[in-house]
């Protein structure tokens, strides 16, 4: 067992309690960063969702002396080049809500026929020294004409996904987490947990 906690570098209760989910039955106690004192704010100014995901993961372990886990995801829809991509939590602005995002983006996407979108999340785990292990997963789908769904979060309500004829906000965490961006992430990472585990306990051994 690692002997010491694996902090999820958010403050987002939605993604804390999918993450955790997701890695639950392994040999390792995991924590959300509102679990602690205030830490520095930490600028995503990288122009990857990779960047970001590390200088999150590594800010925080370094922070706190703990191995910490960051994601990075985002929106990337092909009619808007690319965007709201890395930029996809600030896309309305200082303050936004969630709401006020989608609200924007449908706006954008008023009489546009190319509705292509993809969901990228990148996965960084870290430790305060600086190495970082790194997984991604990219869910493709459509932008809807309209908010649609009450579960989940971000654009959850405007991300429609074929296959299951739904939106991400329309679907129940089981169906999400099995079809997501972050969800196939995290699955590359779950397959590879045990080794993951151990490359934390050798790194971290190396440090105080």
């Amino acid at each position: 067992m690692v002997d010491r906690p694996l902090v999820l570098a958010t403050r987002n209760r939605g993604k804390v309690e999918e993450i955790k989910s997701l890695l639950s039955g392994f040999d390792v106690v995991i924590r959300g960063l509102t679990e602690f004192g205030t830490i520095p704010p930490i600028e995503e100014d990288g122009e990857t969702f990779e960047e970001n995901a590390y200088r999150k993961a590594h800010l925080t372990a370094k922070v706190l002396g703990l191995p910490a886990l960051a994601d990075d995801s985002g929106l990337v829809v092909e009619a808007l080049n690319g965007m709201p991509g890395v930029h996809s939590a600030r896309y309305a602005g200082p303050g936004a809500t969630d709401r006020d995002r989608n609200l924007k983006l449908l706006k954008a996407m008023e009489r546009i026929e190319n509705r292509k979108a993809l969901f990228e999340c990148v996965i960084a785990i870290a430790v305060p020294k600086g190495p970082a292990l790194i997984f991604d997963g990219v869910c493709e789908g459509e932008i809807a004409l309209e908010m649609r769904g009450e579960n989940g979060f971000g654009y959850d309500p405007v991300f429609y996904y074929p296959p299951l004829k739904k939106t991400f906000a329309e679907m129940t965490p089981e169906e999400k987490n099995r079809v997501s961006h972050r969800g196939r992430a995290m699955a590359q990472l779950k397959a590879d947990f045990e080794k993951v585990l151990v490359w934390l306990e050798h790194r971290l051994s190396e440090e105080p």
